[in-house]
């Protein structure tokens, strides 16, 4: 299990966002280590994606997005959900980020279930607020290095299939934008 270096993120968002498919999310909780594979994600950009948080300029908010590559975006949505993304981006744009929407759970699936009050794995987490609440991710773990062995990272993890490319989900702008992928697993 090797966790996925800096120079990994280092690429065009758009790019990680279909490479980061089928690696694993790996999440340690009072010495308890949960997993899964990512199966879905959503690239942002800069200057060229209106539906990103970092279009207009630096806020509190996102300025992680603006700052070094391979840490977590963490942000609050809704006003009750919270939604894990990784910084992600080439030299040609000032701030980019991934959004994880989707693992395929793996191991730790009984912290999953007590952590959503759920226990249907098909739809433990299958969404971004569902992934986060499921993962213990809150704003605690915004800008966390996910480059190293800490309590958050990502490592390699499984040859994909065939990506899935479709419009982002749940915005209002650049929606001619096919910067969903999606991945199958078996």
């Amino acid at each position: 299990m090797t966790i996925l270096p800096r120079t990994f993120y280092s690429q065009d968002t758009v790019t990680v966002a279909k490479s980061i498919l089928g690696k694993k999310l790996v999440r340690k909780i009072d010495n308890k280590e949960i997993s899964g594979i990512i199966i879905e994600t959503e690239a942002y950009r800069h200057k060229d994606d209106p539906a990103s948080h970092a279009f207009r300029k630096i806020t509190e908010r996102n300025k992680v997005m603006f700052g070094e590559v391979g840490r977590a975006y963490v942000y609050f949505t809704y006003g009750m959900h919270y939604c894990f993304n990784v910084v992600a981006r080439n030299s040609k744009f000032a701030a980019g980020a991934v959004l994880i929407r989707a693992i395929q759970p793996e191991k730790g699936i009984d912290i999953m279930e007590k952590n959503r009050g759920v226990n249907d794995k098909k739809r433990l987490t299958d969404g971004p607020a569902k992934l986060t609440q499921a993962f213990g991710i809150t704003k605690e773990q915004y800008g966390i290095d996910l480059t190293q062995d800490s309590k958050l990272f990502i490592t390699d993890g499984i040859k994909t299939g065939k990506i899935i490319a479709s419009p982002r989900v749940g915005i209002k702008e650049a929606t001619d934008k096919l910067w969903n992928f999606k991945i199958s697993i078996k």
